[in-house]
């Protein structure tokens, strides 16, 4: 999403840092630049107006400074700031100690409401905190059935479902469904909440109705950040409306401008707690205000990338393919199928390389949408017999051409894989 910010912004600090001495004439340019950047990325224009006036300030005093590189000290200037008008620090969900904690998504339809309880769903459940989902939209068709479904794609109990509670309205069908939590002895509610199309008194009064009722400890909007600026107006409606502790933002692995990101948390005071990245289950992170700042300046984010492959990466089939890549013969192509198929769970190869220090926003901006080159790859290597995957050598012309018919790509690509293979091999040995 950040993609056209991070080179925009990465441009005008590197111009910064390759100076020696910086006047203030050189840092009101840059300052200016950064503005427009920020105003081009759909950012509040109250937030971008005090966002560059507090690296003003503090900027003054870093360019006279003769012990550190100047650059690099407004470079960091404009981190922390970013850094602050993300939220500052990282913040988590608060439980209670005793008894459920209840916790009430909010949203307009067509935010990924439904979709984001189940992930925060699966990862509370990862999280050993007994999770469980409550359907409290009694309006929407299949609303139901929609969360019974991603209720078992991803092992979380639904509730709410029966009779019990029905026909009285929702204040009544949710308490109906707490009473089945704690009997079935939930440490955490998910209560996914009916929508509309825009803010309106009835949506407000049923909600209002709805946490006087329950009490929950947590009250989350999910907003869409591909609507930019109207997803902070929608906050803002909701904060002034029912009071917000967090906010989710959905879809931030699209390719909008970044501005509700950006300007949300300043405008309405309520700190982001989760990103939606994807349409997996598992493609939802916590929001690090730091981390984030530091991807959008361009130095990725490595603790995000390590805290992935720890996840989504199998220790033992890692540990057998190190030893198999440091022995005399090497990998073979059914090894490299395996740490191919490790490093599709991660997660889109774009996104990946988003999260390495130093990767250009025009070359991420380069790389085609899908990971089709993957699956390519994956198509080629499955056409080959186990004997050919053990012993790439028994690929003989007439072998390759059968294998470019059966994987459907050209033979050419058949060729130039097994090259590139060859080549990772020999690295691999000599590291």
């Amino acid at each position: 999403m950040f993609t056209a910010l991070t080179e925009r912004l990465s441009g005008v600090l590197q111009r910064l840092v390759g100076r020696g001495v910086l006047s203030e004439q050189d840092v009101g340019d840059a300052l200016r630049d950064i503005r427009r950047a920020l105003l081009e990325a759909d950012v509040s224009l109250d937030v971008t107006r005090d966002f560059v006036e507090r690296v003003r300030a503090r900027a003054v005093g870093a360019i006279q400074l003769k012990s550190v590189n100047p650059g690099q000290q407004v470079v960091k200037l404009v981190h922390d700031e970013l850094a602050g008008l993300l939220g500052g620090t990282r913040r988590d969900l608060e439980f209670a100690s005793v008894g459920p904690t209840v916790i009430l998504l909010v949203g307009l339809q067509g935010s990924g409401k439904t979709t984001t309880a189940a992930k925060l769903a699966r990862r509370l459940k990862l999280e050993q905190k007994a999770p469980c989902l409550v359907v409290a939209d009694l309006q929407r068709p299949a609303a139901t059935e929609q969360l019974q479904q991603l209720g078992e794609q991803v092992g979380v109990p639904v509730l709410g479902t029966g009779e019990a509670g029905r026909g009285k309205g929702v204040v009544e069908h949710v308490r109906a469904a707490l009473r089945e939590a704690e009997k079935a002895r939930c440490r955490t509610v998910i209560v996914d909440t009916a929508g509309r199309l825009q803010i309106d008194a009835e949506l407000m009064d049923e909600l209002k109705a709805l946490r006087d009722a329950v009490q929950p400890r947590a009250v989350l909007l999910v907003a869409d950040a591909m609507t930019g600026q109207d997803a902070v107006r929608v906050a803002r409606g909701f904060q002034e409306g029912v009071g917000l502790s967090g906010v989710i933002l959905t879809k931030l692995d699209g390719d909008a401008r970044g501005g509700a990101a950006l300007s949300i948390h300043g405008v309405t005071g309520a700190p982001i707690l989760y990103v939606g990245v994807g349409e997996r289950p598992d493609a939802f992170e916590p929001f690090d205000p730091v981390r984030m700042a530091g991807r959008i300046l361009g130095r990725g984010d490595v603790v995000a990338l390590v805290e992935k492959a720890a996840a989504a990466i199998d220790q033992a089939a890692a540990l057998k393919l190190e030893k198999k890549a440091r022995s005399k013969r090497g990998m073979d192509l059914q090894d490299f199928l395996v740490a191919l198929k490790q490093m599709q769970n991660m997660g889109p190869l774009k996104q990946m390389l988003g999260l390495l220090p130093g990767v250009p926003a025009k070359a991420l901006k380069a790389l085609p949408a899908d990971d089709r080159r993957l699956k390519h790859i994956e198509a080629i290597v499955l056409s080959m017999t186990p004997a050919e995957r053990a012993d790439p050598k028994l690929l003989s012309g007439s072998r390759r051409l059968r294998v470019a018919k059966g994987s459907g790509r050209p033979v050419q690509e058949v060729n130039r894989l097994l090259e590139q293979f060859q080549q990772m091999r020999k690295f691999l040995q000599r590291m």
